[in-house]
């Protein structure tokens, strides 16, 4: 939060120029002797000097914690109507989170417009992406910050945070935006995702690029249809035209558009709206990043590719064949900033695995284990079939754990549980963040596309609620040659359940199940690999009670 104070007054001349301000009602003090020091929309963390911002929501309305916010020291709120017998001034809005990116972008001193600023959204890919871009960047002699799902980079330093959403709310991202600022910064990376556009986080961010990835199946849960969905995501590109928001700052204003993608042509046109750049990129023959080649071996992701300044190879640090997409969207960022094809390159080929990002787990068991965050039907497929052929090539299989998130998009779940089960020889459905919804029920869903598949419960398709002991069982269940893909959490550091967020750790409960089962074979006793130990008592193999249809496996304690 900015050490900065403003006068209230410029805010309210700010939001009637925006055209957000209806009116503004004076407390004891009026508006024009009244100090702003921090924006805040949680009642619990307002100080003496916050501009508390009343955001209406699903489940709570800020509305109803004004008096609250007002106790705790508020100088004033921001509502969108007018409270009673509130004693500081109320600034009446028509819309309240754009008027908290508002107030929360003027506070810091609107750091964007310091800043390049590249903005990347999709379905997948986004983080991955966003690594790759400001390595290129760095590489570059461009000074970089970030903010993504895995980490914010701030002057070179790294800092994980426990917030589960990819785009921070407007005053934390600001916040973030003028500490790259301080720090010397030149550009920022802002993963900005359908959610961030579609609540205003970053509606006060000077976009300077726009990148889209890929669109498919994610969060109808929210946006109710896919239009909605890339209404959304188009939203970034529109951002693009140069204006009181958006001011020239050098780098001209691009688009940068997955040519290969279905719903391509909305954000090409978006782009040309905007009065911006476009810049394609994919494997047709008419992008203007082209892919012309990729191999992957042990070491190396090898891309040869075509730019209209230039042409060759780039070899990458990352597995998987389907980061050769994201390497593309990268390298046209670098044609859209003109940067400096050996520095792109470098920069690359410089950037090191992403953590839960196709992340291999050590073992000396015959077979591999794979940590990645997918958790789309088309992230997973693609995923499973790029680890296929290492399966196939070792003579084995591929085994999938994964769930699918509660209260988010239901839709996708039997789409996740068929591509699972068209790919791999043995499925293992578990928790992902079941939140309020009911576990088994969820599991089920999942298991219906499964079956649909050919799957076999209890046979090729367990559903295990608890992680540990799904992770543990399949690990039990896997054989020479197979690879394990565990799915859906990555780098996350918690799992959301009803009573709230546990602590949780993909690979440190891989390793785990890795050295147990290691003992075990060094070390056998009565009872055989086929049972195992969880909630006090064993299951038979599967972990779900023989001849039942529902998902009764070992729970969290």
């Amino acid at each position: 939060m900015s050490e900065t104070a403003r006068p209230l007054g410029e805010l309210i001349d700010l939001l009637r120029r925006r055209g957000n301000l209806v009116a503004v009602a004076a407390g004891v003090a009026s508006p024009e002797a009244v100090v702003v020091q921090r924006v805040d929309y949680d009642s619990r963390r307002v100080r003496e000097g916050s501009l508390f911002v009343a955001i209406p929501g699903g489940r709570a309305d800020g509305h109803d914690f004004v008096p609250q916010a007002v106790r705790a020291g508020a100088c004033g709120v921001l509502v969108e109507r007018p409270l009673s017998g509130v004693g500081v001034p109320q600034l009446v809005v028509r819309a309240a989170r754009p008027a908290l990116a508002t107030a929360a972008a003027w506070l810091e001193g609107f750091p964007a417009a310091q800043l390049g600023v590249v903005g990347i959204t999709g379905t997948d890919g986004k983080t991955t992406t966003s690594f790759l871009v400001r390595a290129m960047l760095e590489a570059a002699g461009q000074r970089c910050g970030l903010s993504s799902t895995v980490a914010t980079i701030v002057g070179g330093a790294r800092f994980g945070g426990p917030s589960r959403a990819t785009t921070p709310e407007a005053p934390e991202l600001q916040a973030a935006l003028a500490a790259m600022v301080a720090a010397g910064d030149r550009f920022a990376v802002v993963e900005s995702t359908s959610h961030g556009l579609a609540q205003d986080r970053v509606a006060e961010i000077a976009y300077d690029v726009a990148v889209l990835t890929n669109l498919t199946h994610e969060h109808l849960e929210f946006h109710r249809t896919h239009a909605a969905y890339r209404a959304a995501k188009r939203r970034l590109f529109e951002a693009l035209a140069v204006g009181e928001r958006n001011p020239e700052k050098g780098w001209g204003k691009s688009g940068v558009v997955n040519l290969d993608d279905a719903w391509a042509a909305e954000f090409m046109a978006a782009t040309e709206s905007a009065g911006a750049r476009l810049v394609t990129y994919g494997r047709a023959a008419e992008a203007d990043v082209r892919l012309r080649q990729v191999a992957q071996d042990a070491d190396a992701l090898h891309l040869q590719v075509a730019t209209p300044r230039w042409a060759g190879s780039v070899a990458l640090r990352l597995a998987g064949s389907f980061n050769a997409q994201n390497a593309l969207a990268a390298i046209a960022v670098g044609e859209a900033l003109g940067l400096d094809p050996a520095a792109v390159r470098q920069g690359l080929q410089a950037v090191e695995p992403v953590p839960g990002r196709m992340e291999r787990v050590p073992t000396e068991l015959p077979f591999t284990v794979v940590v990645d965050y997918a958790h789309t039907p088309n992230a997973l497929q693609l995923v499973l079939d790029d680890l296929a052929p290492l399966a196939a090539a070792a003579g084995g299989g591929l085994v999938a754990v994964f769930g699918s998130a509660g209260e988010r998009d239901v839709m996708k779940r039997p789409l996740m549980g068929r591509v699972a089960g068209e790919r791999c020889r043995l499925v293992v459905l578990t928790d992902e963040d079941p939140r309020g919804e009911d576990r088994a029920a969820i599991l089920e869903a999942i298991a219906a596309g499964a079956e649909a598949a050919g799957r076999v419960r209890g046979h090729d398709l367990l559903l295990i609620p608890d992680r540990t002991a799904a992770i543990r069982a399949a690990i039990e269940r896997a054989t020479p040659g197979d690879v394990v893909l565990l799915a859906g959490k990555g780098h996350e550091s918690t799992i959301e359940m009803a009573d709230g967020p546990r602590p949780w750790d993909e690979r440190a409960a891989v390793e785990a199940a890795l050295a147990a089962l290691t003992h075990a074979r060094a070390h056998p006793r009565a009872g055989g690999p086929g049972r195992h130990r969880s909630g006090g008592g064993d299951l038979p193999d599967g972990g779900a009670l023989p001849g039942r249809r529902d998902a009764a496996g070992p729970r969290s304690a």
